[in-house]
């Protein structure tokens, strides 16, 4: 019993702790040798990232990020798999980075809209489940034009389609845990999208900076 705990630990400090880094910073730092404290506007969001570098840094940025986020995911299925929980373990490994994204250690508890840790983790769970997530989610920012309407509707499918889809019980109960915190953190979101005062993006310009608000 004690084991099993010490893997849990190990899983959510892993997973919190990349949840919690961010991957710009990671990028400009370690990649393009560069620090975008000094560069830009000063600040280490997705948008003076893509400004500063062009799409094609922006792409590689999204390499970095799925790495930083996968590893962690992985780890954890492979440490409780040594109890034969890997999915349960995918799916812990998954409640825990989103935590991290929504609750950053290193930014004072202020995240993002955890829209890309919510969709890795769900497809590390089950792949329709994760393809679910990611249609709803992108369809619905698009047709809203606001990622945070995006960020309520993923965490509404990945709810709904873990009940069905899943067949863990453990790993289905993390999942619509990921979910309902996901919703818990766009409540002031929600009540701005109620009352039609949440600001929306136009398809004609760069909406990068959408994904750096913190709330």
């Amino acid at each position: 019993m004690t084991a099993y705990w010490i893997l849990l630990l190990i899983t959510a400090f892993l997973a919190y702790l990349a949840g919690s880094l961010r991957s710009v910073v990671i990028a400009s730092n370690f990649v393009f040798r560069r620090s975008l404290l000094r560069l830009g506007r000063g600040n280490v969001w997705f948008s003076n990232f893509r400004r500063l570098y062009g799409l094609r840094g922006f792409i590689e940025l999204g390499l970095v990020e799925l790495v930083k986020d996968l590893l962690p995911l992985l780890i954890g299925g492979w440490l409780l798999g040594i109890k034969d929980h890997a999915l349960a373990g995918r799916a812990f490994a998954g409640f825990c980075l989103l935590l991290g994204a929504l609750y950053p250690v290193f930014y004072g508890f202020k995240g993002g809209h955890g829209l890309a840790p919510l969709v890795l983790g769900a497809l590390c769970v089950n792949t329709s489940l994760g393809i679910a997530v990611a249609v709803v989610a992108g369809a619905t920012a698009w047709f809203t034009k606001t990622v945070s309407a995006g960020s309520l509707a993923g965490a509404l499918a990945l709810i709904a389609a873990s009940a069905l889809v899943v067949d863990d019980r453990t790993a289905m109960l993390l999942c619509i845990l990921s979910g309902c915190l996901m919703i818990f953190k766009h409540l002031p979101a929600l009540a701005r999208l109620l009352t039609g005062r949440e600001e929306k993006f136009s398809l004609e310009e760069d909406i990068s900076y959408k994904f750096d608000e913190k709330f």
